[in-house]
């Protein structure tokens, strides 16, 4: 038995072969305020990647100051390895005191503005918060009732800290003329209240026996990773979140440049396509977590990355810079449910004891689509043009529809204990 889940309403525990009950986010008190919190989690997380500033006060390259972008990375996959055994040994309570600490460690290093090594090295702490929270609250909101709807608004949150991230920032260094690190000032506030928060709702959330004993640690995260049936729809979430975080953060970071020197666009309104963009995956993840259970996550998964592709087509052959506006908000609208679908998916194909371990490893690896693709997309467009952009992201997009077709047939409902490994034997 996993902690990363909420846990039974019954008074007594269920057969191994009987459907489980899902628990609500209503359900309780106790239950509001998790979620809650959680969601002020990734509001912080979505915040946390501002870095402006850094070019002039520290007097580097973009090169050497995009090593801020790459350490997260180092965070997120030292995440990934400890992931199962923080939450068999320490349960959800340990990750509700970790994860905050060390975003309070990471932006208060950021507020002393130290040497530049110690700032990147700060961030893999960041990272390290990151991967473990996102691991953790990703599984246990998947494993409620209405998870696309619920993930939807979780991620919605990531999507509104990271629309109100660039506009903070930008106002305290253009208009009270303060410095870059006086943003973190306001991060510390936030995350302080993180941890605090977090960790009184899940005080309660202890390992249980059954967790903490030998057989329930031993290699979790290599039979997710290397068994047929979990192995398989592990490497395709990750990889799937490899293209997919590589495509959103390609666009948001290459857009403003495409529609100033493709599109020929002022600064200004140039500039607001890349929060059109990010504000439509903000919508799309509030909304379209709605329509997804409808359609199946397969098949919605499918109809929108066809219709991302197409905006994308749009934006790439129409010459018109009102129309690249409009396209780029949509693509990022039809982008948003991506993340939450694949943790639903995660959750009704692989066993509840693997789920921690297999969202924490497919969330480390498309951290590397953060970190890897934009600059090939920088190295592409240095060396034929930034109008490479579109067709980039389109071959990336047809590359995680067909990754997305080839996972196994949805189940219709989640089972537990004996029926979970029976369909993992049989499939």
């Amino acid at each position: 038995m996993a902690v990363d889940s909420p846990s039974p309403s019954l008074d007594s525990p269920a057969p191994a072969h009987v459907f489980t009950e899902m628990e609500r986010w209503n359900q309780s008190r106790s239950n509001v305020l998790k979620t809650l919190a959680t969601f002020w989690s990734f509001l912080v997380m979505g915040a946390n990647d501002a870095a402006y500033g850094l070019e002039s006060y520290y007097r580097l390259s973009y090169t050497v100051v995009s090593l801020v972008f790459f350490s997260p990375l180092g965070g997120y996959t030292l995440a990934a390895l400890l992931n199962n055994k923080i939450h068999v040994h320490l349960g959800r309570r340990g990750v509700a005191f970790i994860a905050p600490s060390c975003h309070l460690l990471a932006y208060i290093v950021n507020c002393l503005h130290p040497p530049y090594p110690v700032l990147v090295v700060s961030f893999i702490f960041a990272g390290f918060g990151n991967g473990l929270a996102d691991a953790a609250w990703n599984a246990w909101i998947g494993n409620m009732a209405d998870a696309n709807q619920m993930l939807g608004f979780l991620h919605g949150l990531y999507g509104v800290g990271a629309v109100l991230s660039p506009i903070i920032a930008t106002s305290l260094i253009t208009r009270a003329h303060l410095g870059w690190y006086y943003f973190y000032y306001i991060m510390i506030a936030c995350a302080a209240v993180e941890l605090a928060f977090c960790l009184t709702v899940f005080w309660d959330a202890k390992p249980t026996p059954e967790s903490t004993s030998p057989d329930s640690s031993r290699g979790v995260l290599r039979r997710t990773l290397f068994t047929k049936h979990s192995g398989r729809v592990t490497w395709i979430c990750a990889f799937f979140l490899l293209g997919y975080v590589g495509i959103e953060v390609a666009i948001g970071g290459w857009i403003v440049t495409f529609m100033m020197r493709v599109r020929h666009g002022a600064d200004f309104a140039s500039g607001m396509s890349a929060t059109g963009f990010w504000l439509g995956i903000t919508f799309g993840r509030f909304v379209l977590g709605f329509v997804t259970p409808r359609l199946g996550e397969k098949l919605a998964i499918i109809i929108y990355c066809l219709l991302e592709i197409g905006f994308g087509l749009i934006l790439w052959l129409v010459p018109n810079f009102y129309a690249g506006v409009v396209a780029v908000a949509m693509q990022g609208f039809f982008l948003g449910p991506f993340f939450p679908a694949a943790v639903v998916v995660a959750t009704k194909l692989l066993p509840r004891a693997q789920h921690v371990s297999a969202i924490g490893f497919a969330a480390a690896f498309g951290g590397g689509g953060a970190a890897v693709l934009p600059f090939a997309v920088g190295a592409i467009a240095q060396a034929r043009g930034v109008q490479v952009l579109q067709p980039f992201i389109i071959g990336l997009s047809g590359g995680i529809f067909l990754l997305w077709c080839g996972l196994p047939r949805m189940p219709k409902l989640r089972v537990d204990g004996e029926e979970e490994e029976m369909g993992e034997r049989g499939a």
